[in-house]
């Protein structure tokens, strides 16, 4: 397993060899420090702990500015652990060259909030009748059982959408841009433009192409 933080910068688009265009997001992935190893002799798992970002000192507290003191490193801002990560040592600079064009990474972000919305844009429910005398164009229809005298959990109904933490899994590296520590992944990824992302190795297999020649469904 082997991970970045990134800045999410925008989308833009590319040309590919056979004329058509792809629109990729465009991440600013790292560069990131290793700032402590988990072992599982004395932690009971194995982890790389990533912080990104440098600040100046004063900005942190003094619980967070010590434990950067004592990993010998400058003080940044985020930091994230990842579980199974190996082949590092505390306080290795990472930067997107780890990632090669072709390669399969999942992205974590928070995802765009759209505030209170109703059921038709956030579970994409279908409008009601709109003939003479509808009353319910768009609103919910039952949400209680035939006998139970109350709503039971989980019923989709109107109420906060987006803004949580989400993962999208097996997005394609395009290009890397070892100079400018840049990802262009294809698609767009969570998250609104200036968004922190997390881009690790895709643990999402994906099956092998069919007989005819069609790649078959992902699954996870």
């Amino acid at each position: 397993m082997k991970g970045l933080l990134a800045r999410k910068l925008g989308m833009s688009q590319l040309f590919n060899e056979d004329g058509t265009v792809s629109a990729v997001t465009v991440l600013e992935a790292g560069p990131c420090r290793v700032l402590g190893l988990r072992t599982k002799e004395k932690d009971g798992y194995e982890a790389a702990q990533i912080a990104f970002e440098t600040l100046a000192e004063g900005k942190l507290n003094a619980p967070r500015a010590g434990g950067f003191k004592k990993a010998g490193i400058d003080p940044h801002r985020h930091g994230v652990e990842i579980r199974n990560y190996a082949g590092v040592e505390q306080g290795q600079e990472l930067k997107a060259e780890m990632f090669a064009a072709g390669e399969l990474v999942d992205v974590t972000s928070t995802s765009k909030g759209k505030g209170f919305q109703g059921l038709i844009k956030r579970h994409k429910f279908s409008r009601g009748p709109e003939s003479h005398g509808s009353m319910n164009v768009r609103q919910p229809g039952a949400i209680g059982a035939t006998d139970a005298a109350r709503v039971f959990k989980g019923v989709r109904m109107a109420g906060q959408m987006g803004n949580e933490r989400v993962t999208a899994r097996a997005y394609k590296v395009v290009r890397v841009d070892a100079e400018r520590n840049l990802l262009l992944l294809k698609g767009g990824v969570p998250g609104g433009k200036g968004a922190l992302v997390l881009v690790r190795q895709s643990s999402k297999p994906v099956k092998a192409k069919g007989p005819a020649g069609k790649p078959n469904p992902r699954k996870v």
